[in-house]
């Protein structure tokens, strides 16, 4: 069973790369493109990333670039700017463009996440993150165990994760132990494990789903030329396209 899903997954895993699973145009991408080693890139990709919870990714990101490249709202993006502007001002800021949909709730966890960031290292991520040596298995146990109620929904085991990878995507911070950044479980990836039958019906039925992926893809890849996020947007891709056939696909 094992040797077919591996199987399986390098067929998948191919077809991203040829570009045969749709548009390859990822949330992340809109970005306004700043210099990958700037504080300013980091913040940028990390605080919107806590409002990710159940929404559509790509109107997330589309409206954190329309908040960022307004000047009147763009203010919300520096955490020192944020903490001493007024609840009603991030708020206002924050609904724009619909940044933030829940808007006391996640007006909270935005101020909330700035004045973390703004104890532990000064606004700045990077040196948040090199005060953790850099190392993935440092930031994450401090996130999820250390210090989990500085960080809502940032610490969560699927967002924790996928902030990782963005992390060691789009900016140039010198991330170690990345290939013990897991796969992020979101709704896609649990169908398409699902599909190719790394899961059950009864644990992708189960509240536990995203633990029950992780660690099915971890010890799936283990040996193998990927790590697990190599399949995150090969799997989340053809979840999209609706399973795109792999049989016809040599």
């Amino acid at each position: 069973m094992s040797d077919v899903i591996l199987k399986k997954a390098r067929k998948i895993y191919q077809m991203y790369q040829n570009g045969d699973l749709g548009d390859t145009t990822l949330p992340e991408d809109s970005n306004p493109h700043l210099d990958p080693s700037t504080n300013e890139n980091a913040l940028y990709f990390t605080v919107p990333m806590a409002l990710n919870y159940q929404r559509n990714s790509y109107t997330l990101w589309e409206s954190a670039l329309k908040t960022y490249e307004d000047p009147e709202t763009s203010f919300v993006f520096i955490p020192a700017k944020v903490i001493t502007a007024g609840y009603e001002s991030v708020q206002k800021a924050l609904t724009k463009y619909r940044l933030a949909l829940q808007k006391n709730k996640q007006t909270d966890i935005w101020l909330k996440l700035c004045q973390t960031f703004t104890e532990l290292s000064d606004g700045n991520i990077i040196k948040f993150i090199n005060n953790l040596d850099n190392d993935v298995n440092k930031i994450r146990h401090f996130m999820q165990k250390d210090a989990k109620k500085k960080f809502p929904y940032l610490s969560g085991n699927k967002l924790c994760n996928y902030w990782l990878y963005v992390l060691s995507k789009y900016t140039a911070i010198p991330l170690k132990n990345t290939n013990n950044i897991y796969i992020a479980a979101d709704r896609h990836v649990i169908r398409a494990s699902y599909k190719l039958g790394l899961i059950t019906k009864e644990q992708m039925e189960s509240s536990k789903v995203q633990t029950y992926v992780i660690s099915a893809w971890a010890k799936e890849l283990q040996g193998t030329e990927f790590v697990p996020t190599d399949l995150q947007n090969p799997l989340w891709l053809w979840s999209r396209s609706n399973f795109k056939d792999l049989d016809s696909y040599n």
